[in-house]
């Protein structure tokens, strides 16, 4: 039911569209990009009610405070403290390896501002949990999330960086 309504809203209300092959892998990360706007989470969440796969990401914490966490935390979410000094890599690879599913969301930006340089955690758990990364574009011109495609970091983090960033100019354009 949910997915049927999320369709009605995504496809035919707002006219976005969704192109490419989620895969049936119970494990990867999908690394989502560009992530420049508050709608991302909306976009987001429908695409994944449209799937109808269980699709999680971790958020800052200050986001699950007592009146939202409830809401957060049923669509997928987990609270992170990005200011403590536990290994976050470490952590989030230990999720990917105690489930036997683990689909996690997450902006190789970082944040929704404008950066020059990708924040690497995303590759690093990638590695840690030895689970690829799905490469998804949100297109806002074209109302378009597209799957990319999956990809295996080779550990040479520069490299892969220039590969992943060339599929995702590539899809700017449609």
């Amino acid at each position: 039911m949910i997915s049927y309504i999320a369709k009605i809203i995504f496809l035919r209300l707002m006219g976005w569209k969704i192109e490419g092959d989620f895969p049936q892998l119970k494990k990867f990360i999908l690394a989502i990009f560009p992530h420049e706007r508050n709608m991302d989470f909306v976009i987001g969440v429908l695409t994944r009610a449209i799937l109808n796969k269980k699709i999680s990401y971790v958020g800052k914490k200050e986001l699950f405070n007592p009146f939202t966490a409830w809401f957060f935390m049923a669509l997928g979410g987990s609270p992170i403290n990005r200011d403590s000094s536990e290994n976050k890599v470490s952590t989030i690879a230990h999720l990917f390896k105690e489930n036997d599913t683990f689909r996690m969301a997450i902006a190789p930006e970082g944040t929704r501002k404008k950066v020059k340089r990708w924040k690497t955690g995303f590759y690093y758990i990638s590695l840690e949990a030895e689970v690829p990364i799905l490469l998804v574009h949100f297109n806002y011109p074209l109302k378009k999330v597209s799957f990319l495609r999956l990809f295996y970091p080779t550990r040479d983090i520069e490299k892969d960086f220039m590969e992943m960033k060339a599929y995702f100019k590539q899809a700017e354009y449609g």
